[in-house]
């Protein structure tokens, strides 16, 4: 067999080989479901859930910082997103990455019971800075707890980023 031949019969598997990949990447980019699609568990026995949401407008920052469950990293919010996390019961901080800590009350904190849920929203703010020429902008995150009634419909229509 030559070279020659050999080659011809390469490409097409190459080919295939490529599109397959393509193919796999671009379902990954798919969007993610509403919140409202995807069946929610009950909260385990013995834990509580803490839920962290985002909804984000138009104008907001795309900033996507970290979340922190008493000084753990929880989760990583995306604009306009919610995800879960089941906890045990016991006092919470929710803190989130932000650019300083410049208000009293800036992030929450809460007491959860066995089969409780705490909806937390976070929320942003584009701060000025510099002045002249060199003015620029940072964000400041807080985190905010918010009543079931308020959080459901709100996490109902925002893409759903998963639990643990």
């Amino acid at each position: 067999m030559s070279k020659e031949s050999g080659d011809r019969h390469a490409r097409p598997h190459r080919w295939r080989r490529c599109a397959a990949a393509l193919l796999l990447f671009l379902t990954g980019c798919g969007q993610l479901p509403p919140t409202s699609a995807v069946v929610i568990p009950p909260v385990p026995g013995g834990a509580a859930r803490i839920w962290i949401y985002r909804n984000d407008y138009q104008y907001e920052p795309r900033d996507t910082p970290y979340v922190w469950l008493n000084g753990w990293i929880t989760g990583v919010i995306q604009p306009n997103a919610a995800f879960y996390r089941d906890v045990p019961p016991a006092q919470y901080t929710v803190t989130v990455d932000s650019y300083g800590v410049a208000y009293p009350h800036q992030f929450a904190e809460f007491n959860l019971g066995t089969g409780q849920e705490a909806f937390v929203k976070i929320l942003s703010m584009r701060e000025k800075v510099g002045g002249g020429e060199s003015r620029a902008s940072r964000t400041i995150f807080f985190s905010q707890l918010f009543p079931a009634d308020a959080a459901r419909p709100a996490i109902a229509g925002t893409p759903f980023y998963g639990s643990m």
